[in-house]
This record gives structure tokens, sequence and C-alpha cells, in this order.
């Protein structure tokens, strides 16, 4: 079992690779298509993953991942679980601007807000952001691809404002409020 690592390819010239990891495929599909069909001035590889490790079979073959986005549906204790263990085969490179977390159904009741505190600590102690999105309609699916491509653009090196991930990283932190850093 090898750790996924952000820099042991040559990257693509003007293509960009993101890897969407979800345990129950609800945003994932659609998520993917919004992405590719969205118009860039970069070609968008979308890869799809139900939990890491990533099989090592086809290692090879491969492209170079520029963002890596785990998917948590906070209705479901089992995705959140799916994401922590996943986090365990990723090298520790791959928190410099190269995962993000974004959750679904942030809004549907008390269970969803322990887990989605769960998330943001989670996302803090990675120094990652967390994007919340709308995942039931067209224009939020829409939407989150958006906010999705902007942090490729960066992490894959395409963005001449942002030169590199690390400075993704300090722009897009987690801000997390005083009273989860207390516990």
């Amino acid at each position: 079992m090898a750790l996924l690592t952000p820099y042991s390819k040559v990257p693509e010239l003007n293509t960009a690779t993101v890897l969407l990891v979800e345990n129950e495929e609800e945003l994932q599909s659609k998520l993917a298509n919004a992405l590719v069909r969205n118009e860039n001035d970069f070609n968008v590889n979308v890869r799809l993953a139900r939990k890491l490790p990533l099989p090592v079979e086809n290692k090879e073959s491969r492209p170079r991942i520029d963002l890596i986005v785990f998917l948590v549906n906070l209705l479901s204790e089992r995705s959140l679980q799916s994401v922590e263990s996943s986090l365990a085969h990723l090298h520790s490179d791959c928190f410099l601007g190269k995962v993000c977390f974004l959750v679904t159904d942030a809004r549907s009741g008390f269970h969803t807000q322990e887990r989605l505190v769960s998330v943001r600590k989670l996302a803090a102690s990675h120094q990652c952001p967390v994007l919340c999105a709308e995942h039931r309609t067209a224009d939020g699916v829409k939407a989150a691809a958006v906010r999705l491509l902007n942090i490729l653009k960066v992490s894959a090196g395409m963005s001449p404002i942002a030169t590199t991930a690390l400075y993704l990283s300090s722009l897009t932190r987690c801000s997390v409020t005083s009273d989860l850093e207390e516990d």
C-alpha cells in the first residue's frame, strides 16, 4: 500500500486532474459532469474513487492528481468514517493546497451539525478548506463545480495570481471558531 503523493508525476500541458472521493456516489457523478461541462481555458480530467488507497495495478497510467476532493454527506455517518480512513493514505505533502472537503446536507438537523463540526475539526487539523454545497439542484451542483474549478486552477499551477497551492491553502484555510479550538 503506497501513499498517494502530489508530485510523483509530471503535469500534463494545460490539463488539471481532480480526484473526487465519495463512498456513496450520490453527488460524485453529477459533480464530475458539471466540472467537465464548465467552460474553462484548460482541460479538466475527473477521476472517481469510493475510497483511498487507489488500486496499484494502474498506477503507471494514472495522471498526476492536482486536487483531491473528499465529498462528505452529513446525513451519513459512514461517509465521514470513509473520509477519515482515506486520509491515512495521503502523503503529508498533499495537504498543502491539494485537498479540500465538500460537505452536503449541512442544514438537515442536529446530527448533521455534529458531523459538520467533526469535518471542520478534521479540515482544520490538516489545514484544508471546507466547502458547503447544495447537491439536490442543478444550480447548486454547478455552483460547487465553479468553486472547485477555481481551487483546481490554483492547485494545478494555472493561475497567474496565486502561483502556488501553498498560497491557496493560506487563502482558503478553514476558519474554525474558537469554541472548536477549545475542545
